[in-house]
């Protein structure tokens, strides 16, 4: 019955995609994997959370769909555009999905990490951001497709597909709400302590790498970026919320949590 439904709506929801978007397949991007066992998906929870027939749930690695309703938020935009296809792609697969596990396999809410395929071995999170339905995202440890997956996001960011007709690139000052974001801006000052690297921008945003992910990135070129533009992606976090923050202090924070959430432009 669920496997009937799936590709029911796969039915209508992929024709609209296959003349919506004229896109590069997953594996212009990332390689195909080959023999992974099929596990049985029965729900799409939404852009990047799949739950298995054992009662597990996925979470996707590499990607961040828009948030569906919640907690009184409405819904973001695309959020069920995101899950709509993830339904499309899985019912295209006889509602089966192929999963690689991550280096860290489940995160804090208990869910299962891990990479999707179809039986060709086509990456699904790739093949999502290739169609702008959703952002890139990356943690260490690292997981490999962390480069091709870049690739597919920029691709459909520079033909605007998806969530980029209006996705919005925040500056510091803009910052409302806790959650994901990405933002740019010039960072003002570099400091190392205990706490980790810290990169202020110039307005109330503060950029953090832990002290334990600093052996993952290159903290000599991050020490010299004082003064130049960047644009970093990631959740962030309102320490007003934490106990107050001091006045020489900016109430948010983006930790970084690889070196892919930061980009230094031109």
């Amino acid at each position: 019955m669920v496997q009937a439904t799936l590709l029911k709506k796969a039915s209508l929801v992929g024709a609209f995609f296959v003349s919506a978007f004229l896109v590069l397949p997953a594996q212009a991007f990332c390689p195909t994997v080959d023999g992974l066992a099929q596990q049985r998906v029965v729900k799409v929870v939404d852009g990047d959370t799949l739950r298995l027939g054992d009662g597990s749930s996925v979470r996707l690695i590499g990607i961040n769909t828009p948030e569906r309703a919640h907690d009184g938020r409405p819904a973001e935009p695309f959020a069920e555009a995101a899950r709509r296809r993830l339904q499309a792609l899985v019912a295209a697969n006889d509602g089966r999905v192929g999963l690689r596990l991550g280096a860290r396999s489940r995160d804090h809410y208990g869910r299962t990490l891990a990479h999707a395929y179809d039986r060709q071995g086509r990456n699904l999170e790739t093949q999502l951001l290739a169609e702008g339905m959703g952002y890139r995202v990356a943690f260490e440890p690292a997981s490999g497709l962390e480069g091709c997956q870049r690739e597919a996001e920029a691709a459909a960011r520079q033909q605007r597909l998806g969530l980029w007709q209006q996705a919005r690139v925040l500056e510091p000052f803009d910052l409302r709400q806790s959650g994901f974001a990405l933002v740019r801006g010039t960072i003002k000052r570099v400091q190392r302590n205990r706490g980790g690297l810290w990169l202020e921008l110039d307005g109330p945003l503060v950029l953090r790498v832990e002290p334990k992910l600093l052996a993952s990135f290159d903290v000599a070129a991050l020490q010299r970026l004082a003064g130049r533009q960047v644009e970093a992606r990631g959740w962030v976090i309102d320490r007003s919320r934490r106990g107050g923050v001091q006045p020489n202090q900016a109430r948010w924070m983006l930790p970084l949590t690889h070196a892919a959430m930061l980009e230094v432009l031109p």
